[in-house]
């Protein structure tokens, strides 16, 4: 029996008819991550840039302050217009907006960012506060999301919350315009 079992195993070696299930398994797999992998990283650029276009159209009319300065729902609410593609914006995006000195830009504005998404307990605003004439401002959004695709490579590697929420973060500077 032995001896056979050594034959069959022999001859199957030899044999090179048959088909590519092993070569597809394998190409295919690394095919997919790559592609998924892609999709993620496309997904985030495309959140990234809407969030990008948001904040600058926001901070415009900020900026030329056509009589009525818009309060920090507002903006937020202009900013999740303008970026239609983030999903649950009004609750996960966080803004700050401080006036900062132009000769020590590093001094005035703070390092780390207030982010918090809609699982967590609602906290108030860190800083919101509309400067005066020809100040320069910092306005920073921090919008939590969660990824499409978290168990990929790109997935893996971002820095997740407790939630499984990631962060993106734009930050703007603007000059108000004299009234």
């Amino acid at each position: 029996m032995m001896c056979s079992i050594k034959q069959l195993t022999r001859r199957f070696q030899k044999e090179e008819d048959g088909n590519a299930t092993v070569e597809f398994a394998v190409y295919f797999t690394v095919f997919f991550l790559i592609l998924a992998a892609a999709v993620e990283i496309a997904y985030i650029n495309l959140r990234h840039a809407m969030l990008e276009r948001g904040v600058d159209l926001a901070t415009r009319e900020i900026r030329l302050a056509t009589g009525h300065i818009p309060d920090y729902s507002e903006v937020r609410t202009k900013i999740c217009e303008e970026a239609t593609v983030l999903d649950a914006c009004e609750s996960n995006l966080r803004l700050e907006m401080v006036q900062v000195d132009p000769r020590d830009f590093n001094a005035t504005a703070p390092n780390d960012t207030d982010c918090q998404n809609a699982a967590e307990d609602p906290r108030p605003v860190r800083n919101f506060v509309h400067g005066q004439d020809n100040q320069l401002m910092l306005i920073r959004a921090c919008l939590k999301y969660k990824p499409m695709m978290p168990t990929t490579a790109i997935g893996k590697e971002l820095n997740l919350d407790d939630y499984g929420y990631a962060q993106l973060i734009v930050t703007s500077a603007f000059v108000q315009e004299p009234r």
